[in-house]
């Protein structure tokens, strides 16, 4: 008998556990214990008080990386009343994101963004988890603060993907998959999300063409919303039939299911509590509080054994118990059909901050849509809709700003920056791109950032006269998800105001 995952669950106090375990034919037992699973715990507080980006492209030739990365700690000093200069002052440790040295041809490049930064002689170091690269530094730069070591910390994310042609920028991307027994068949990322939606549409989709014409709707919204983002280069008004008409890629992916490959850069500063109160001190940026957590995954999808599904708040059981005859071939997990280290990011999350219903208790989300089936299998990862149920979330009219169906306010809008399809997928910066733009809502200064008429001018870009106010009215709490490859690494970040947390620090 082969090896196979199973889950034991225990409680301990009120929280409830998932230990796993591996059990071999000759009855030999892995297990991962208490320890590897408890809550994850900061030291102390952490506040998001800051953030910044720059203008994305697929090609900014007139400027190199670090006058990019110069926009976006400017524009983040900005947002505070500050000076660059000043600002650095506050600067004790920097993390750097950025995936690709191939493209940028340089290696340790965030050397040389630190020294452009005016930063040497302080403490550095680059981050790279591939698509999750922002949030993995954004993980980093909140561990130094919550332990402790810094006080305020710096962390910049980039990539510079327009110095070769999109096809080796493809072959490139892909080398972050197994180069031993993945890359040798050819693949490149979007053939290896194309079997994932292949089986989830034929599993949870049950081969419908209506399923194929939901994912189209998310790249429509995506595209969308990018209208109205100064920063975005994807932005179009499309319609569903002009995703299902565009170029087919890898079947039944077509080019506007996919993410955008992106130039630019983004930053967030963050900090102690006495450090950030005397930063925003007379500014309109509130500290938020933040909390960052992440998950991994075998790189090797076909090596990702059976296992029990692990619970969310908001989950039981007995919802899954019938899963696989509600939909014939869902019997295992994760499969080709969900991302675990999602599921394990937002199993911490939601312990940490006291998250019992994501749908509830966050009024803003931003996923990395780095194809339309991605952000399906994300919603039922992260618990907005059970397994087998995401495309209802787009159906519904709740990932809206507006929801289509009846005019009034979506219950959790998702993405209304355009995400990696409609805004940009700078892979380094993307994960902290898409923290800023919930922070966005949270601080009440969409409309200010993104409509700002001098930013449009100033980025080449023309404001549509139907341009819309996005603002989510009323954000306390926020969520933003970091994700690489097929699902190896994935982060979590969470942001609250500080006067409406879900529970009291430990």
């Amino acid at each position: 008998m082969g090896s196979r995952i199973i889950i034991e669950r225990y409680t301990k106090g009120q929280v409830r556990l998932a230990v796993l375990t591996t059990r071999h034919k000759r009855g030999q037992m892995i297990k991962f214990s208490q320890q590897q699973l408890k809550t994850p715990k900061f030291m102390r507080p952490v506040y998001l008080v800051t953030a910044g980006q720059s203008k994305y492209g697929r090609a900014i030739p007139e400027k190199r990386t670090e006058e990019l990365c110069i926009d976006a700690l400017t524009m983040a000093a900005e947002l505070l009343n500050l000076t660059p200069a000043e600002l650095k002052k506050y600067i004790h440790t920097c993390y750097y994101g950025h995936f690709a040295d191939h493209f940028g041809d340089q290696l340790l490049g965030e050397a040389v963004i630190h020294d452009r930064l005016g930063l040497d002689p302080l403490g550095n170091v680059g981050i790279k988890s591939g698509g999750a690269t922002g949030g993995s530094t954004l993980w980093e730069a909140a561990k130094a603060v919550a332990s402790g070591y810094s006080d305020c910390v710096l962390a910049m994310g980039w990539e510079r993907m327009d110095e070769v042609p999109t096809d080796e920028g493809n072959f490139l991307i892909a080398c972050a998959a197994d180069r031993d027994w993945e890359s040798p068949m050819g693949q490149i990322y979007t053939g290896y999300y194309a079997v994932m939606a292949q089986k989830y549409w034929q599993v949870f989709g049950k081969a419908e063409a209506s399923f194929r014409r939901t994912l189209a709707e998310i790249s429509v919204k995506h595209h969308g919303y990018a209208r109205f983002n100064p920063f975005a280069h994807g932005a179009m008004k499309i319609t569903v039939d002009d995703v299902l008409m565009s170029p087919m890629v890898a079947d039944p992916l077509r080019a506007l299911d996919a993410c955008l490959m992106s130039v630019g850069a983004a930053c967030a500063i963050l900090c102690d509590e006495d450090t950030a109160m005397e930063l925003t001190e007379n500014t309109k940026n509130k500290p938020l509080r933040i909390w960052v957590t992440a998950g991994s995954h075998t790189l090797r999808p076909a090596d990702r054994r059976t296992m029990e599904i692990p619970l969310l708040p908001n989950e039981t059981a007995d919802q899954y118990k019938k899963l696989g005859k509600e939909f014939p071939g869902a019997d295992r997990y994760p499969g080709f059909t969900g991302f675990l280290a999602a599921r394990i990011a937002a199993y911490y999350a939601y312990r940490m901050t006291g998250v019992t219903d994501p749908t509830a208790d966050f009024d803003v989300i931003e996923l990395h849509d780095a194809f339309t089936i991605s952000d399906v299998q994300t919603y039922e990862d992260i618990g907005i809709r059970p397994y087998g149920h995401g495309r209802d979330y787009v159906e519904s009219g709740d990932c809206y700003h507006t929801n289509p169906h009846t005019g009034r306010p979506g219950k959790l809008p998702s993405n209304l920056s355009g995400g990696l399809i409609g805004c940009m997928h700078a892979v380094g910066a993307s994960g902290i791109m898409q923290v800023f733009e919930i922070a966005s809502h949270l601080w009440g200064r969409w409309a200010e950032v993104h409509g700002d008429e001098k930013r449009w001018k100033e980025f080449g870009r023309e404001k549509p006269a139907d341009w819309t106010d996005l603002q989510v009215t009323g954000a306390k709490r926020a969520l933003s998800v970091s994700h690489a490859g097929v699902g190896s690494h994935v982060t979590a970040t969470v942001l609250m105001d500080p006067d409406h947390l879900l529970k009291k620090d430990a």
